[in-house]
């Protein structure tokens, strides 16, 4: 099964392979089912350059949409801590052009649980070909002194149940 999420008009779905089983917001609350996260979404206008195509930084917007809606599907959300996640590493590779109007599916992969850090797996499909992967390596960090700190244990617990250890 996989956690899908669409924007634009907002919705949210659990599916199998056959089709729809719920469509409801109540389901972010909590996943218990390990496996890829699903988000879909288009190429917006402002997102692309002089060529028409997705300028390269924009892709990491689109990872970090995905990220977070993946999170806020474990129940987990980055506001209201005294800790935070700031990007440590990351990286992207195109394998397709992307541009203006694009339907693109990101899958998310939390890979890699750590002490105080979180590795994500990005994987960017349209028309179900790659069209580009990336990582994304976060650090929890205490927000005053700005160190890292070992992740909160509830925290891990909910992140603990999505990890896939798949490197792709």
């Amino acid at each position: 099964m996989v956690l899908r999420t669409t924007l634009g008009p907002l919705s949210l779905c659990l599916a199998d392979k056959r089709g729809v089983i719920q469509s409801r917001w109540c389901i972010l609350k909590e996943m218990t089912l390990p496996g890829p996260f699903l988000f879909q979404t288009r190429i917006r206008y402002i997102d692309t350059d002089t060529s028409g195509r997705i300028h390269y930084t924009a892709m990491f917007r689109y990872f970090e949409s995905a990220e977070i809606e993946f999170m806020r599907s474990l129940g987990i959300v980055y506001l209201g801590h005294e800790f935070t996640f700031p990007r440590v590493h990351a990286e992207c590779d195109f394998k397709l052009a992307l541009q203006y109007d694009d339907a693109i599916e990101i899958e998310v992969c939390l890979t890699k649980l750590g002490r105080s850090s979180v590795r994500f797996e990005f994987r960017t499909t349209k028309t179900g070909e790659m069209a580009a992967k990336g990582v994304i390596v976060v650090a929890c960090t205490n927000k005053k002194t700005q160190r890292a700190i070992p992740i909160p244990e509830e925290v891990r617990e909910k992140l603990k149940v999505a990890v896939t250890g798949q490197s792709k």
